[in-house]
């Protein structure tokens, strides 16, 4: 008697290799998913915020502890506690007013230069045949390719006294620039290779965001009569406003943690006049040994840095 499936609609059953019958695919049931519909995001989240939790939220944590704490690394007693008394000690250190005042005259000088130089140069390329744009945009962007000891390095030697490539050329001029050793020009001076240095990243970014306006808004504005200084006030700044916030949010963070020109170029000097907060939170640290007091510094430093880009951020969102 031959068999024969009793069901027709259903599939018949398959062989198997050792003669034992299995499932057709349909009718083996997948594993639920919802597991991973609902976690899967954060499986993936996971090697980023284990990196974040070790290298930025505990450092903050440690860093705020060791700033209500007495802890010098040479003393060979224990970290005391202290509370605010390392905030109270910065309210009155002169010697951190100063590097704060100093820190203040290098943003106030750099982050206008910066912007508008970026700015400027942006609208000038964006201008130009698209062929032409990639070489000039390579160009301005390459010294910020340079590590700021190389960068460093080669502007202290531009700026040497005597031997200086840039007094060197004024020569013929009749004309001797006390670049480093005045305390009236040292600041101006780490400001001019700061701008050479770091005008490239705001240039690029400003670039995209030019391309980002659509020519409608541009033709519309010819046939009012918006051309030339016109069309840039009131189609192109407006426009930009977005990008341009975060350009100069991102330039006065960083400028206020300006570092490494003032210790590879001036070491601070002449008189302290270029010793900024970043640089005397280094010395009050790495060599006076003084750690709590440092994180305090720092805790300083990071409360006006967040002051002014809320400032920032509220100025641009009222406008």
């Amino acid at each position: 008697m031959s068999s024969h499936n009793p069901n027709p609609a259903a599939p018949a059953p398959m062989p198997s290799k050792y003669g034992l019958q299995r499932k057709a695919p349909n009718e083996i049931k997948a594993p639920s998913g919802r597991f991973f519909r609902r976690y899967g995001g954060y499986l993936f989240l996971l090697p980023y915020l284990i990196l974040f939790f070790s290298f930025l939220i505990l450092p903050l944590v440690y860093g705020f502890w060791l700033s209500l704490v007495d802890y010098e690394m040479l003393s060979p007693e224990a970290p005391g506690f202290v509370g605010l008394d390392n905030y109270r000690e910065a309210m009155n250190d002169s010697y951190f007013w100063r590097a704060m005042k100093a820190t203040a005259l290098y943003v106030g000088m750099a982050v206008p230069l910066v912007i508008g130089l970026a700015l400027l140069m942006a609208v000038l390329i964006d201008s130009l045949p698209e062929k032409r744009q990639g070489f000039y945009r390579l160009m301005i962007f390459m010294p910020t390719m340079i590590t700021i000891t190389v960068a460093g390095l080669v502007w202290r030697w531009f700026y040497h006294s005597e031997f200086g490539l840039l007094n060197a050329m004024l020569e013929p001029l009749g004309i001797w620039v006390p670049w480093l050793t005045d305390p009236n020009w040292a600041m101006r001076s780490i400001v001019l290779m700061s701008v050479w240095w770091t005008a490239g990243v705001p240039l690029v970014i400003l670039m995209a965001g030019l391309k980002q306006i659509p020519t409608s808004y541009y033709e519309a504005g010819a046939i009012d009569g918006a051309i030339g200084w016109r069309r840039f006030v009131y189609i192109t700044l407006p426009l930009l406003r977005p990008i341009l916030l975060f350009v100069v949010v991102l330039t006065i963070i960083g400028s206020f943690q300006v570092f490494g020109q003032t210790f590879i170029i001036t070491e601070g000097g002449p008189e302290l006049a270029t010793r900024v907060i970043m640089h005397y939170i280094y010395d009050t640290a790495f060599n006076f040994y003084r750690m709590g007091y440092g994180s305090a510094l720092s805790w300083l430093l990071f409360v006006v840095i967040i002051t002014f880009s809320l400032i920032q951020f509220r100025v641009f969102r009222e406008r």
